[in-house]
């Protein structure tokens, strides 16, 4: 299929997790994506294991298809030579080197940018491009914690929580790969490239934006309601025979449905359960009452009573239960990767009804040197 960015190309100085993504992102909408790895051992995100799959972790896989590899001694002036060469004839270059490096090499935005003014250059921060911590290196959890998202999750009392899956990195990799695309368009429209920083710590402020203008309002700090919310009341999970179900009326006439289910139609005229507002303030008083009477039946009888009221609620599925609900099949995010067949996520996008197709297994180390730059 013919795929957006078809005939973009795209070089990508990525470690671990939220460069690699961004790229990635790019390569399954069409780019030509080529990986710039160390000799060897390349990616330290291939020995990210186990477990691991024909010598590479599922990390790695998981994060790089639809590439190409070379190995470039980074040390050596005439393969970085053969490298500008090859950057001033893309389209884009991504980093997340460690902060200062690129600089270093001669490869920073700044050099390029004056040499190749048509490049669209995008560096993924941990702290920053500017700033106090802006030179300071960063993994997921480092931000997570300094950005107070470790206080989010969880009850309240419990120690910081690290939410259960790199949501700055993957969520950084998303704004990175939104503003290489917006990049281009402007590209398109003027003619010259430009530089789009990102980085966790702001995507980290980004996803509190809610909790922040609370804050603002009330000065109150968040509380943490482990599956609930702050805001709304009935909205959170609730224990039943056979375990949890999460329950979101999110409005007054879903919880009237609500009440209706559980047997108690009168609440949704109580003075104290009438309203959202009323709701979360006497929260200690309702949410037990509830809790008692979910006890009562297996979770799948509940998601029953409730869908067919309209009252929005979804079982809490462990990994292998969600993999083998149809639903999952149908969407057909699951795709098999070429030659090794590992089968592995894809892009959650389709164009007219059709998603893109992994095009291209994760390379092996330098597999395509000779391929990209010559021999």
């Amino acid at each position: 299929m013919s795929l957006p960015l078809d005939g973009i190309s795209v070089i990508e100085f990525g470690q671990n997790l939220a460069g690699p993504f961004s790229a990635e992102i790019l390569g399954h909408l069409g780019a030509d994506v080529i990986k710039v790895e160390r000799p060897g051992s390349g990616d330290d995100a291939r020995g990210w294991g186990p477990p691991f799959g024909h010598g590479t972790s599922a990390a790695f896989h998981s994060m790089n298809l639809n590439k190409r590899s070379i190995a470039v001694d980074l040390k050596d002036a005439a393969q970085v030579g053969r490298l500008r060469r090859l950057i001033g004839a893309a389209d884009v270059l991504v980093q997340n080197m460690r902060p200062g490096s690129m600089e270093e090499l001669g490869l920073g935005a700044d050099s390029l940018r004056a040499e190749f003014p048509r490049l669209i250059y995008c560096s993924l921060w941990a702290f920053g491009r500017t700033g106090p911590r802006r030179l300071q290196p960063g993994y997921e959890p480092m931000v997570q914690a300094f950005s107070s998202l470790m206080f989010l999750s969880g009850d309240e009392g419990d120690p910081p929580t690290r939410m259960g899956t790199s949501v700055l990195d993957f969520g950084t990799g998303m704004w990175a790969a939104m503003g290489v695309l917006a990049a281009l368009e402007q590209r398109h429209r003027t003619g010259r490239g430009c530089v789009v920083d990102t980085s966790l710590f702001e995507t980290a402020l980004a996803w509190l934006t809610g909790h922040f203008a609370s804050f603002r309002l009330s000065g109150e700090l968040p509380t943490r309601h482990r599956t609930g919310s702050r805001r709304l009341v009935i909205f959170q999970g609730f224990e039943t025979k056979d375990g949890p179900v999460i329950v979101a009326a999110g409005n007054d006439r879903l919880f009237a449905k609500l009440a209706q289910v559980l047997g108690h139609p009168e609440w949704a005229a109580d003075p104290r359960f009438a309203t959202n507002p009323e709701r979360v303030r006497h929260r200690e008083v309702l949410v037990p009452m509830i809790e008692q009477i979910m006890l009562t039946r297996a979770k799948a009888e509940w998601v029953e009573l409730l869908e067919g009221v309209g009252v929005p609620c979804a079982p809490a599925n462990t990994l292998d239960e969600t993999l083998a609900d149809p639903q999952t099949e149908a969407i057909g995010m699951i795709q098999k990767a070429p030659e090794h067949g590992l089968e592995l996520m894809g892009l959650p996008i389709a164009f007219d009804g059709v998603r893109p197709p992994l095009r291209r297994r994760a390379p092996t180390v330098g597999e395509h040197t000779d391929e990209v730059l010559g021999g």
